[in-house]
């Protein structure tokens, strides 16, 4: 059966993280993903190792599953003119150059858009296309700092650490999710008007509008948020826990779970308390709570309290390193790895798309691609390119 995006095609000239973490998601659901890259060296991340797979890197390899790689030098004219002929047979052009490389290279949103009326035109930056920040360049660990998600991640301020960004790209990614949803709406809006259209997608928006709760606990409570570790600011408990041997995490989110979070840790008195009858009187209280349970907590291993949790239907979760996670039977259950074998027979793992479509399935067809592995036969196949034209254009230094 098809994917949802059969027939979509997406000319994908960004590189790193945010934009090809958005084509692969649009890859997985089943669209022809042709990844532009600059002969000779690529996506930068080709070089971000270790470790390795062969030569290419496990960042790399972590992204840019289900493309085609074709390498063009934008910057040549002969190559231009192989992004306009692409672009004519595109639904989908998605780049994160720095603001004004397009147009310089006359591959601008007008530009493209005149060619192909239908074209959805994506553009990644750092701090939108517009205002007095367009033309800074960014990335993730400073987006992360400067729009507001460091003040919030790590210890609290009288506690050794100071701010900490996220373990992973974050802001890359989420960018890249934005992104990804706004070019899907901007082909269910196409689907109406036959038109195409520009989608403007900035690093440092995104990752402001993704601070959600905090967001409105500042513009509605007037109190700027600040580090609480693993606490959350309007839930108690909602927070990491020693245990004798390691930790838990508990996730108690409404009155019900909070009983029987008391009950299974043969508290039941703390859950008739005045002092804890609510969620905002736990928060009021919520250091006489918090070293109550702790107290309880440390008493007995991290496998005791999680069976006695789960079993009166208390969330609660060990805290796993990576390893456990891509490796425990529930990874097994739900196929969380999978391994494709790429252009030089290589078994590449690949952590699965979380997303499982009742009748059109996400696909799994290609392992990240070789540097230009593709070159030759999407030029063939939608340009018409003959072998002797795609071998002076190499000689030129053009692909």
């Amino acid at each position: 059966m098809a994917s949802p995006l059969n027939k979509i095609r997406i000319l994908d000239l960004s590189r790193v993280l945010a934009g090809p973490w958005a084509s692969q998601l649009l890859g997985d659901y089943g669209a022809d993903v042709i990844k532009i890259e600059r002969p000779g060296c690529g996506d930068d991340t080709r070089n971000w190792g270790p470790p390795w797979l062969g030569s290419e890197s496990a960042y790399f390899l972590a992204s840019n599953r289900n493309k085609r790689s074709v390498t063009v030098n934008i910057a040549a004219t002969e190559g231009q003119e192989i992004i306009r002929g692409l672009v004519r047979q595109a639904d989908v052009l998605l780049e994160n150059f720095k603001v004004g490389t397009m147009a310089k290279f006359g591959l601008s949103p007008d530009d493209l858009l005149e060619l192909n009326p239908r074209l959805i035109y994506c553009s990644i930056s750092a701090f939108g296309q517009t205002g007095s920040r367009a033309n800074e360049p960014g990335y993730d660990a400073m987006m992360q700092a400067s729009a507001g998600l460091m003040s919030v991640t790590g210890p609290p301020p009288d506690e050794a650490g100071g701010p900490q960004k996220v373990g992973v790209a974050i802001a890359d990614i989420m960018a890249g999710m934005y992104a990804t949803t706004a070019i899907l709406a901007g082909l269910n809006a196409r689907q109406a008007s036959g038109q195409g259209q520009y989608i403007d997608v900035p690093l440092y928006d995104s990752q402001v509008a993704w601070l959600a709760n905090q967001n409105l606990n500042y513009l509605i409570g007037g109190e700027i948020p600040g580090r609480m570790g693993t606490a959350h600011p309007n839930l108690v408990p909602y927070q990491a826990f020693a245990t004798s041997d390691g930790s838990l995490m508990l996730a108690v989110g409404n009155e019900r779970q909070f009983v029987s979070c008391c009950e299974s840790l043969g508290l039941e008195s703390v859950a008739q308390d005045v002092r804890f009858q609510s969620m905002s009187s736990r928060i009021e209280n919520r250091g006489i709570l918090v070293d109550l349970l702790q107290s309880k907590l440390q008493e007995d291993t991290t496998e005791h309290w999680l069976d006695v949790l789960r079993g009166k239907g208390v969330p609660a979760g060990p805290v796993n390193d990576i390893a456990e996670v891509l490796t425990n039977a529930h990874a097994t259950e739900r196929g969380l790895v999978r391994y494709l074998q790429n252009g030089e027979n290589q078994s590449v793992p690949q952590v699965s798309n979380p997303v499982d479509f009742g009748s059109t399935p996400v696909s799994y067809e290609k392992a990240p691609p070789l540097l230009g592995e593709h070159t030759n036969e999407v030029l063939r196949e939608c340009l018409g390119y003959s072998d002797a034209k795609i071998e002076s254009l190499r000689q030129n230094e053009v692909i």
